[in-house]
């Protein structure tokens, strides 16, 4: 077991992206299920123990990743920048995140506004991504999210968004206009 615990942690440490444990096993040549205990056991070890890494399931497989305390560190150091958005394009983001798939009339629609500037920068960023055409006069392109949508908001599926319901306890809490642009914005690291 240590032995495969240090080949897991030096796969997560060396990898450009979240793994995901299909793929970990694939490499092993071991068993999902153990896989599995294995990324389960070093999550607990780094939970257990002061590091400045965690293990998090993001983006449907796992990633090694700094503690959030640390960041001022890391950009002192050169290695992060933080993403600075405009407040359109965080309003666009979270529309085609709770809304996908998406057409840009129907993102224009619910914003007031046009977005093909805003649209063209999150595609450069590979936030959004065009999942095909509608089937409607026009065939206009729909939008929906991408893994690094989901890297780096921290998410391992959509299903980890905030609910409406949610959003509102937040606005309570903060007695504030709390937006699906702002939890966007600040889980980023904003």
């Amino acid at each position: 077991m240590p032995e495969l615990k240090a080949a897991v942690e030096a796969l997560l440490f060396g990898a450009d992206g979240p793994l995901r444990l299909d793929r970990l096993a694939e490499v092993l040549e071991v068993e999902r299920p153990v896989v599995a205990a294995t990324v389960q056991a070093l999550a607990a070890e780094y939970q257990a123990q002061p590091r400045g890494f965690f293990l998090q399931e993001v983006a449907g497989g796992f990633q090694l990743r700094t503690r959030p305390e640390y960041a001022e560190f890391l950009r002192r150091l050169g290695r992060t920048r933080p993403f600075k958005f405009s407040r359109p394009a965080l309003e666009t983001l979270a529309i085609i995140a709770y809304r996908q798939p998406v057409t840009r009339t129907e993102i224009e629609y619910l914003r007031g506004v046009d977005s093909g500037s805003v649209l063209k920068t999150l595609l450069d960023k590979h936030l959004v991504r065009i999942l095909g055409k509608k089937d409607v006069p026009g065939k206009p392109a729909i939008y929906g999210t991408t893994r690094e949508f989901l890297e780096l908001y921290g998410l391992p599926d959509l299903a980890a968004l905030p609910t409406l319901k949610e959003f509102s306890e937040l606005a309570a809490d903060a007695d504030t206009d709390e937006s699906a642009a702002v939890f966007l914005q600040e889980s980023a690291g904003e």
